[in-house]
């Protein structure tokens, strides 16, 4: 194996890939995104970048990562591969005192939330850096803390990075990143690249189609009952157009019902509630949906009570299934998970989109006797500290848990090479949480990913939402650089004219 001679990396730790090293060069001469698939190694390209820096003695070089384990993650490659001393790691939970100490340093890592608040503060200002490294980079749009700490860099002379496995399938979404960070290439390597196929594992997917059981069935079609009342309402005021609308074009029209149809507001919000309590029941099981309408209860709104208690069928759903949670029953993704789970030898990582599933999942696996843990962010009473969600990913690197059941704290940048299985509890219509969930598998050997899907529910919406998402963010990165390209040759346009 060839190892990496260069200054500030110490001998032997990092093996030399061309692919990094012609990626980091164009990094290093533009306001650049690197797309590369997970498993490749973005944060050495990254290093490779952050050397050539340190090297020109301009400034600090400044790593952000949105959680806090790939944060630490992050921290701790760094400092096992650089020969750099002040190396320093920022979040959330360290004292102001303690952060203004650790944010002198010629390398940074932090979590975005902090750095936007502590510039703010004033406690550290962007003069101190000449590189800014944003990982998962699809995530600067909207009001998220990167598009304001990218903001804070206008008119300064600093390198601008980012680094994703996959950009948004959406152009407008790449567009806006593109523009925040005033990003000039875009740069990709795919798994089909001459110079990355040596390093990449096959993963097989197979899809898992469930049947709902019948008294799930009577309970969905409830819902759907429930729901169609509400449309109806909606559409004889002519606020809803013809046809079956989604959950997103209910969103789409919450403003205009609030700001210009007040009397519409309650069956707008009930809908609005029937359609995540259906997609809970459908794809989660009856625990998750009980727990939501206990939440919805609790929190209140126009129509809450008269959904929950006088709605005839949503509060039969209800009681139907209070009854059936009674009678053991859940959904029937948790018996067929039990029967993946005997045949598959090794580490295990599955992925559920709520926390209430991951409890309903965890709860059956103790029950079987193997050894579990699971992995969810630090918000509310139940969240897990920096701390705890470190020490469970390490507990589970080192073998200690056989399964780790994850919410989507667990699909960015999570590195656990020995795992060769990956389970969907649900299915996700989002092009970068697929291809990211997809990605903590097949590391180091042929690994295998495993969608469960509830047929004739959301899950089968989301599949096929899903598989075009996929397909239109794969075309992405060359139309960026396409039009990137052709600003190039427009003296008198800049890259951020062409998306303004």
């Amino acid at each position: 194996m060839k190892y990496v001679e260069r200054k500030y990396i110490r001998p032997d730790t990092m093996e030399y890939r061309d692919y990094q090293v012609n990626l980091a060069h164009d990094a290093s001469n533009e306001n650049c995104i690197v797309v590369l698939p997970t498993g490749l190694g973005k944060t050495a390209v990254g290093l490779y970048v952050m050397t050539d820096y340190l090297a020109r003695n301009t400034g600090g070089s400044l790593f952000l990562a949105p959680t806090r384990v790939l944060t630490n993650q992050h921290y701790d490659f760094l400092r096992n591969t650089m020969t750099l001393d002040d190396i320093s790691l920022v979040t959330g939970e360290d004292p102001i005192q303690k952060r203004k100490q650790r944010w002198i340093a010629s390398v940074v890592c932090a979590t975005p939330e902090i750095a936007r608040n502590d510039f703010e503060r004033g406690i550290v200002h962007p003069s101190q850096f000449n590189l800014v490294i944003f990982d998962e980079v699809h995530r600067a749009v909207g009001d998220y803390a990167y598009t304001s700490i990218a903001q804070r860099f206008v008119g300064r002379d600093v390198r601008i990075m980012g680094m994703t496995a996959t950009l948004p399938s959406e152009m407008e979404k790449a567009t806006e990143i593109v523009t925040r960070l005033r990003i000039s290439k875009v740069v990709e390597r795919t798994e089909q690249s001459d110079d990355v196929k040596p390093y990449i594992q096959d993963t097989s997917t197979q899809w898992v189609m469930i049947d709902l059981p019948p008294e799930m069935i009577r309970m969905q079609q409830d819902l759907k009952r429930s729901l169609t009342d509400r449309y109806d309402i909606l559409k004889s005021n002519g606020t809803l157009s013809l046809g079956t609308p989604s959950l997103s074009t209910l969103l789409k029209i919450r403003q205009r019902i609030f700001s210009q149809h007040r009397g519409l507001i309650v069956p707008l919000m009930s809908a609005i509630r029937i359609h995540y309590a259906l997609n809970i029941l459908e794809a989660h099981g009856i625990t998750p949906f009980l727990n939501f309408c206990d939440r919805t209860r609790k929190k209140g709104g126009p129509g809450t009570i008269d959904l929950l208690d006088n709605d005839i069928f949503f509060s039969r759903t209800i009681r139907d299934a209070t009854y059936y949670q009674s009678r053991g029953l859940e959904h029937p993704k948790i018996p067929k998970l039990r029967e993946l789970l005997e045949k598959i030898s090794g580490k295990v990582l599955i992925f559920a989109s709520y926390r209430d599933t991951v409890d309903v999942i965890y709860n059956h696996l103790q029950k079987m006797n193997i050894p579990s843990a699971i992995l969810i962010g630090k918000a509310g009473k139940t969240g897990l500290k920096q701390k705890k969600q470190i020490e469970t990913v390490q507990k589970f690197r080192d073998g200690q848990y056989r399964v780790l059941i994850a919410t989507r704290v667990g699909e960015e940048g999570l590195d656990i090479a020995e795992v060769n299985h990956v389970i969907f509890y649900d299915n996700v219509p989002s092009s970068i949480r697929y291809v990211q969930r997809k990605g903590r598998t097949g590391r180091k050997n042929t690994g295998k990913l495993i969608v469960l899907i509830a047929k004739n529910t959301i899950d089968e919406t989301y599949y096929w939402v899903g598989k075009r998402k996929v397909k239109a963010a794969s075309n992405v990165g060359n139309k960026m650089t396409r039009l990137l390209n052709e600003n190039k040759r427009e003296p008198a346009q800049t890259s951020i004219d062409a998306f303004t």
